[in-house]
C-alpha cells in the first residue's frame, strides 16, 4: 500500500470533517473512497482482495469505501447495509457483482429505473433513472456484520450524501439500514418519532423536516440478499411493488412525473 497521506480520513473526527467539507458528490466520493478510519474494514476488504475465491482469481478488485452511485438528483435513494466482500468490493459499485445486485438491478429495469437489467462492473454502461444506491456502512465487513462503532464512524458519509441529493423517498433494504438511516435523519433536523418507527416490509413512514418544509417518504423492504430471496421471503413481486410504491408517492408529491418519466 502507498504510504497514508495526510489527508486521508484516518479517525471518526476525520470523516466528520471530510464528509462536511464535500461541496457536491464528487467531491465527497473522492474522499469516502480512501478513508481508513475502520482498521479492522481495511483489513477484511484487503485481506478479501488478496485471497479471492476461484471464480474471480486474477480480477483486480477494488477494496476500499464504495461510495453511492447513481442519479445525483435523484428523488428515490436505496439504502442497503454495505459492500460484499467479492461484490461492490470487487468491482466497486454499489451492489453491482453479487446475488443480490442481479436482484435489485433486475427489479429497478422492470420498473424503468434503470437502463439495463444486470450490473457486472463499473464501466458495464448502467445508469439509473432518478434513483441513485447507497449504504450506510462503504468497506465490506466480516461476516456482513459492521460493529457499532464502525457504523457510527461511517454515518457522516451517508448524512452528506442524504443533505446533497435531497432525495423525496427513501426505499430502505433491512432493519440495519433503516436505523441507520433514521439516526441520520433526526441527527439532521428530521421529526422522527419516539419510538422510533419500526422496520418491516412494506412500512411507510413520512417524515418532516422542522425547520423546512420538506418531506421524505421512507419505503422499509426486505433486503436482497440470498438468504432473503433464496428462501422467497423477498420475491420480485415484493420488490417490485415497493419499488412501484416509491413512483406513487413521487407521482403524489406535486405532480411530480415518475422516475424515467414513465407511466405508473
Amino acid at each position: 500500500m502507498n504510504a497514508r497521506r495526510r489527508d486521508v480520513p484516518s479517525s471518526p473526527a476525520d470523516v466528520e470533517a471530510a464528509a462536511a467539507a464535500a461541496g457536491d458528490l464528487t467531491a465527497l466520493a473522492a474522499a469516502c473512497t480512501t478513508c481508513r478510519a475502520c482498521p479492522r474494514l481495511v483489513a477484511w476488504r484487503e485481506a478479501s482482495a488478496a485471497d479471492p475465491p476461484a471464480r474471480y482469481r486474477g480480477q483486480t478488485y477494488w477494496a476500499r469505501p464504495v461510495p453511492g452511485f447513481g442519479d445525483p438528483h435523484a428523488r428515490v435513494v436505496i439504502v442497503g447495509l454495505a459492500p460484499a466482500a467479492h461484490g461492490a468490493n470487487r468491482t466497486g459499485r454499489m451492489f453491482t457483482g453479487d446475488r443480490s445486485g442481479d436482484f435489485l438491478f433486475a427489479a429497478l429495469h422492470r420498473v424503468g429505473m434503470a437502463s439495463q437489467a444486470t450490473s457486472t462492473a463499473a464501466d458495464d454502461g448502467l445508469t439509473l433513472h432518478d434513483v441513485r444506491v447507497t449504504a450506510p456502512v462503504r468497506c465490506a465487513p466480516p461476516a456482513n456484520a459492521p460493529t457499532p462503532a464502525e457504523r457510527r464512524t461511517c454515518g457522516p458519509w451517508l448524512a452528506r450524501e442524504v443533505e446533497l441529493v435531497a432525495p423525496r423517498v427513501a426505499v430502505v433494504l433491512g432493519g440495519f439500514g433503516w436505523q441507520a438511516l433514521l439516526t441520520t435523519l433526526a441527527e439532521q433536523g428530521w421529526a422522527v418519532p419516539r419510538p422510533r418507527p419500526a422496520f418491516a416490509h412494506g412500512a411507510e413512514v413520512t417524515l418532516r423536516h422542522t425547520a423546512r418544509p420538506d418531506a421524505l417518504t421512507l419505503l422499509g423492504c426486505y433486503h436482497v440478499s440470498q438468504q432473503n430471496t433464496f428462501t422467497g421471503r423477498l420475491t420480485p413481486a415484493m420488490l417490485d411493488a415497493v419499488l412501484r410504491r416509491a413512483r406513487e408517492v413521487l407521482l403524489g408529491a406535486e405532480g411530480c412525473p415518475p422516475p424515467g418519466g414513465l407511466a405508473p
